[in-house]
């Protein structure tokens, strides 16, 4: 897919439900040669949409229209440069972890242990603390609360997040929440939940019309802060055995990832997959793969659930459970269909 092309295709078929701003500036930059051009400088993975545009909305860019976007881009070209060349669209969406806690509730429950968890691509490793946000679930005028234990020592303005999700399908919801005891990440470059900068840019990758995942961010963050996760700098097929291997012996290790995958070869992917099915024979580890299904490899080497409309997915993840697709779920959690 050519850049022009790869925007249009952001533009048309990923932003326009979730940001008209996005979905606007993106088809603009695929119909502009100009800019096309200045982004080609960069090298092929600096060149997603949602980094140049995050870089604008960092610098202070506001939802404006296509024209103003682009007079503010040209003007700031140096510092849109800098900011996509050191930095990488680690968006860290809690809500995610609407989508994942029905299946680690039920390995939980299926283990009769509690938890220990890994993501790989942890950015500030919000997704790490399922068990310390509220949920809500929604299935037509029925709704399924869960809520963390209370922190006697907070607020309510100060409350975890609650993440709202849309359930179609036999979904597990869970009545309760998973123990988890131990946490920990692998990031290429772990954010810091204490760097004002850090911060700053898992802002301006939300995007630009959801201040409710703003809020949600702020609360998340809240949380990690009062019990920060062990993040490890490096590549994940390097780090993930030895990260590993600091687990407790007495939970149910689960290795967990969402949006990460598209940032491997083919190479790199089969390493990660073999790495699962040894730690999965050694010591009993669980996979969820939370990804779009284009880079989901299946055993014959294709990369769609041969059975399944591709338009069906067009926009959402694939969930899979140690290696099986259970539910279709939406990009930031917002809902799950289940297989």
């Amino acid at each position: 897919m050519g850049t022009a092309d790869w925007y249009r295709n952001f533009g048309t078929f990923d932003a326009p439900s979730s940001s008209p701003c996005y979905a606007e500036w993106s088809v603009g930059i695929a119909d502009d040669p100009e800019l096309i051009r200045c982004i080609e400088q960069w090298p092929h993975n600096k060149r997603q949409p949602l980094l140049i545009l995050a870089a604008a909305r960092f610098l202070g860019a506001g939802i404006t229209p296509y024209r103003a976007f682009r007079e503010f881009v040209v003007a700031n070209w140096e510092e849109v440069s800098r900011i996509v060349l050191s930095r990488a669209t680690q968006t860290n969406e809690a809500g995610r972890c609407a989508t994942l806690l029905p299946s680690l509730a039920g390995i939980a429950a299926a283990s009769g242990r509690p938890l220990a968890l890994i993501e790989v691509g942890a950015s500030a490793g919000l997704a790490l603390y399922p068990d310390k946000y509220a949920y809500e679930y929604h299935r037509g005028a029925s709704v399924t609360r869960l809520d963390p234990q209370p922190d006697t020592a907070r607020s309510p303005a100060d409350g975890p997040p609650v993440l709202h999700c849309t359930v179609q399908g036999a979904v597990p919801v869970p009545s309760r929440l998973p123990e988890v005891v131990w946490r920990a990440g692998i990031d290429l470059n772990p954010l810091d939940i204490n760097n004002p900068d850090d911060v700053a840019w898992l802002e301006a990758l939300i995007w630009p019309e959801q201040d409710f995942r703003r809020e949600r961010l702020r609360r998340a963050i809240a949380i990690a802060r009062q019990d920060p996760p062990l993040l490890v700098t490096g590549d994940l097929n390097e780090q993930l055995v030895a990260l590993a291997g600091q687990a407790p012996p007495d939970a149910t290790l689960v290795v967990f990832h969402s949006a990460v995958m598209a940032y491997l070869n083919a190479s790199q992917r089969e390493t990660f997959r073999a790495t699962i099915g040894a730690l999965a024979a050694e010591r009993g580890c669980h996979w969820l793969s939370n990804e779009g299904h284009t880079v989901v490899a299946q055993a014959d080497g294709s990369v769609v659930v041969p059975e399944m409309d591709d338009a069906r997915l067009q926009g959402r993840f694939l969930l899979l459970q140690d290696g099986v697709p259970v539910a279709i779920a939406g990009p930031h959690g917002q809902s799950l269909e289940w297989l």
